[in-house]
């Protein structure tokens, strides 16, 4: 929150902290935009602020220097409160006293008019505690002496209400004191006096009452010629006649507001929360704080009501504690404290009439529509009231503003608020305490686990009094017996988390609860798509549900991805998972959703949209490892299926290590698979294996294919044939004699030929030229290779074959007197298609043959290195070796150019460039 106080010497406060502005004239500047309260200020207005005599000449020059101290001066949070418009310099403060001090005293002057004398007297008593002097000391008078006047004259009507709330609340001894100085600093103010004859004769003291009527009849006379006005004369008369309306009746009812009982606990991790709520509810009138079950919303809303002092004197109701509906009102009548007889609605809007209020409704999701009826004839009949509500589902009433309050991150560009908040909690129990590096990883895998939940994550403190951190982490597969019940003294209403999420899942439609109890097995969420797969014939009726389940915040939509990704916390999942009626069934729809979207991946990887759909399947990784496990076990000729169907997604986008162990344990599970899916395993084994650098082990897999091509079944579909043949042709390229791989090529060309799969035949001749080319010795025929393949390859073809010519003009540089700049041209068109098809194994290979290619183009020798040192750590990352094309394996590139300088690694981005350039 950014601060500014002019009630008194100027001063800017960022968070709490004082801010140091400078001297006289920079602390004119900020006076002068704090005194135009958010409006820009021409520079001829404030140069009048800020020199009392002629400006310099470079008055604009000046200001602005003193601006960009003034910014520096609030940080990186803050600087841009301070700015320029078309108009002039501008301030925009989260809190301005003037303002707050007006605010306030408009406040308790309505209440004072409502007979609520006691909030009217806590926030003026509020109000003058911001005086701290003259208000704009520094700024002269014709720039601020009426805004000046016009707050003096504020102060001192305060303190004559201040006294009138103190009479009405029945202190007229106290207020009494305050009138007899107040009649003696300005004695020509006949209300003071009048306040001062009524709060003697309530202090039995008639006499003194009539001689101080006497005492101002006197002095008005003497100084101005005047006698007392009407309300001082009808008063005289009231005190001779005794008349019984300068007493109270009876004591004014005094309604006290529910205590707030904050926790002793510090309160972590919430700071934006908090500065998003307060500017909420400075701008509307109903704001609801919507989350999941323990994710802290009453907790927030306690802080939010402590960091606004006495003054906000707000009525909180506990609706968590009234069963139903038909108790909403009648709870609120109580925290108002009125007397519900009859109507209790028409009570309570009599109660909080229109002066301005705050009312909180804590823990709405059961009685959402009772609370939202009671909510919307509140904003419409007391003008002056905000309400803040907590709940799991917003009201649903016009005007509503939700606050979605999320678990706590376990890591942020600031810290590891959810790790932050477990250490501390930690700390509670185990004083003197401090976390290990192998705790802290510990804690680390608790705030993971438990999806930065705060009720889980205090709880699982408060089992570190018998349990090691490790031990914790270890045990929470059963996180509802390690976690325990909620301690005393905790603002959770119910015993336990589980309690607390059951809570939520019985609140729900019968159909809503179904359709949950079958999510849980999803792992790292879902899409609608998969949603539907549950029930497969009513589409409608689960995006209807899958709605509800958002609304009421037990399903989380994160909507910045195309598709939609919906996730279940994994506390929820593991409720969910307890009391599914038939998990069997539930994994089987979950494994079922894989294997169909695994049947699409073929297709998908080689379209124009192959670049979206290897993103999207990345975000299903957990579901296709746990739908592949679930086969696994009990289908193994799915699960190889699987592992077959993802083989060119699984080379592009996982680490190669898990792709190669997949298809390993499909084709160990599943010996009795079809001939074609077997090979297909093996044909994804072999680029894999490629990839991992084991050239030995890659040559003995096409040998294996080699074997099982005749054993193909004659009905086999043409493409799926002439596919296996595809790939088998490019491992042996790489690994077997150049007669085998034209024997295999040639057959490829002439089955297409014979069964119709025209579009292969050109891959097929680009494979069989590349073939040619590897084995060829004459430069004539290098050079016609290189020239038929860059001509006559396609689509993702034309990127192999560009980078197997890149790296024949490197290794044969005798071939053309540009040989480095062909080599260098060749490796770019390479990038560019693998990058168009996001193949990053192909891509990363081009760019390690490319930091030679620079090299030997005329290029930067430390641009060399420094794109070769980000090639070998993304492969080391990705579990793949770079091994090239026409020359496989050697380390060639790695033996001429220099070794990696000691340097930060560079991006991705910057990797493309350097090579793009």
């Amino acid at each position: 929150m950014l601060e500014c106080r002019v009630l008194g010497p100027v001063q800017v406060l960022t968070d709490g902290v004082a801010v140091e502005v400078g001297g006289a004239l920079p602390r004119r500047l900020l006076a002068a935009l704090a005194l135009a309260d958010g409006k820009p200020v021409s520079d001829d207005r404030l140069a009048q602020a800020m020199w009392d005599d002629q400006p310099p000449a470079k008055a604009a020059a000046t200001m602005q220097t003193y601006v960009s101290r003034l910014r520096s001066a609030l940080g990186t949070t803050y600087r841009d409160r301070l700015g320029r418009t078309s108009v002039g310099y501008f301030l925009h403060a989260d809190d301005l006293d003037a303002r707050r001090f007006g605010e306030l005293i408009e406040a308790a002057r309505a209440q004072l008019a409502g007979d609520r004398p006691e909030q009217a007297r806590t926030r003026l008593g509020a109000a003058l505690e911001l005086w701290r002097g003259e208000p704009y000391v520094e700024l002269p008078d014709d720039v601020a002496g009426a805004e000046r006047g016009r707050l003096a004259e504020l102060r001192e009507v305060a303190r004559e209400d201040l006294a009138a709330a103190r009479l009405g609340t029945g202190d007229a001894a106290e207020a009494v004191v305050q009138l007899e100085q107040l009649v003696r600093e300005q004695p020509l103010r006949e209300r003071r006096w009048a306040l001062l004859v009524v709060g003697l004769y309530r202090c039995d003291r008639q006499g003194d009452a009539l001689a101080t009527l006497r005492k101002v009849r006197e002095l008005l006379a003497e100084q101005l010629g005047v006698d007392p006005g009407p309300e001082l004369r009808e008063l005289e008369g009231q005190v001779l006649a005794h008349d019984p309306r300068l007493r109270l009746a009876e004591p004014l009812p005094v309604v006290r507001p529910v205590p707030i009982r904050r926790p002793l606990t510090t309160f972590l991790g919430r700071s934006a929360d908090l500065a998003v709520l307060t500017v909420r509810l400075d701008r509307h009138r109903l704001v609801n704080l919507v989350g999941p079950a323990g994710v802290g919303k009453t907790r927030l809303m306690v802080e939010y009501l402590g960091t606004l002092g006495p003054i906000a004197d707000p009525w909180v109701a506990r609706l968590a504690d009234v069963p139903d509906g038909s108790g909403v009102a009648a709870a609120v009548a109580d925290a108002i404290g009125v007397v519900a007889v009859g109507d209790p609605v028409a009570a309570i809007v009599a109660g909080v009439g229109t002066a301005p209020a705050l009312l909180v409704l804590d823990n709405c999701e059961h009685v959402v529509a009772a609370a939202a009826e009671l909510v919307d004839v509140l904003a419409q009949s007391c003008p002056g009231l905000r309400i803040l509500a907590t709940s799991r589902e917003p009201l649903g009433v016009d005007g509503e503003v939700t606050v979605s309050v999320q678990p706590l991150p376990w890591t942020t560009d600031s810290g590891e608020p959810a790790v932050e908040l477990l250490i501390d909690r930690v700390r509670a129990v185990r004083p003197g305490w401090e976390a290990n590096p192998g705790e802290l990883a510990a804690a680390r895998r608790i705030a993971v686990a438990l999806d930065g939940l705060p009720l889980a994550i205090e709880l699982a403190a408060a089992r570190a009094r018998v349990l090691g951190l490790g031990e914790i982490a270890d045990r929470l597969d059963d996180r509802f017996a390690v976690l325990g019940p909620v301690p005393r003294g905790s603002l959770a209403w119910h015993a336990t988390l589980e309690a607390a999420i059951a809570w939520s899942v019985d609140l729900l439609e019968p159909a809503d609860r179904e359709l949950l109890l079958r999510l849980w097995a999803f792992e790292g969420g879902f899409t609608l798509e998969a949603a539907e797969t549950i029930w497969p014939d009513r589409a409608a009726a689960v995006l209807e549900s899958l709605s509800a389940l958002v609304t009421r915040s037990v399903v989380v939509a994160d909507t910045s991805v195309e598709p939609t990704r919906y996730v279940l916390l994994e506390s929820i999942r593991a409720y969910c998972r307890a009391i599914d009626p038939d998990p069997v069934e539930t994994r089987l729809v979950q494994a079922r959703w894989v294997r169909m979207l695994a049947a699409r991946c073929a297709d998908s990887v080689r379209s124009t949209q192959a670049g979206a759909f290897v993103r999207m399947m990345s975000r299903e990784l957990p579901n296709l490892r746990a739908g592949f496990a679930h086969d696994l076990e009990t289908d193994p000729s799915a699960a190889l299926l699987t592992a077959v169907s993802l083989g060119v997604y699984l080379y592009r986008g996982v680490h190669h290590g898990e792709a190669i162990r997949m298809l390993r344990a499909g084709l160990d599970a599943a010996p009795e698979a079809s001939v074609l899916d077997r090979i297909r395993a093996l044909n994804a084994l072999t680029a894999l294996t490629y990839f991992s650098g084991d050239q030995a082990a890659m040559v003995q897999l096409v040998e294996e294919v080699l074997a099982l091509m005749p054993q193909l079944a004659a009905d086999t579909a043409p493409r799926d044939y002439a596919e296996a043949l595809f790939f088998l042709s490019i491992g042996c390229v790489l690994g077997s004699p150049l007669e085998v791989a034209q024997q295999v090529t040639n057959q490829l060309i002439e089955y297409c030929e014979q069964s119709g799969v025209e579009l292969m035949i050109p891959a097929a001749m680009s494979v069989r030229t590349a073939a040619l080319l590897r084995h060829a010795t004459k430069p004539s025929d290098q050079l016609r290779y290189a020239d038929e393949l860059q001509q006559h390859s396609r689509g993702w073809n034309k990127g192999w074959a560009n980078q197997m010519v890149g790296e024949l003009y490197l290794r044969h540089p005798e071939l053309a007197a540009d040989s480095a700049d062909r080599a260098l041209a060749a490796l770019r068109v390479a990038l560019a298609r693998f990058l168009q098809h996001e193949d990053y194994p192909y891509a990363l290979n081009t760019l390690r043959i490319g930091a030679l290619a620079l090299v030997r183009a005329g290029g930067s020798a430390a641009d060399g290195a420094l794109l070769l040192a980000a090639v070998q750590l993304h492969a080391a990352r990705l579990g793949l070796t770079t091994p090239g094309l026409y020359v496989v394996g050697e380390p060639w590139v790695e033996q001429e150019v220099a070794p990696p300088v000691a340097a930060d690694p560079i991006s991705w981005q910057a990797m493309v460039a350097l090579l793009a350039d």
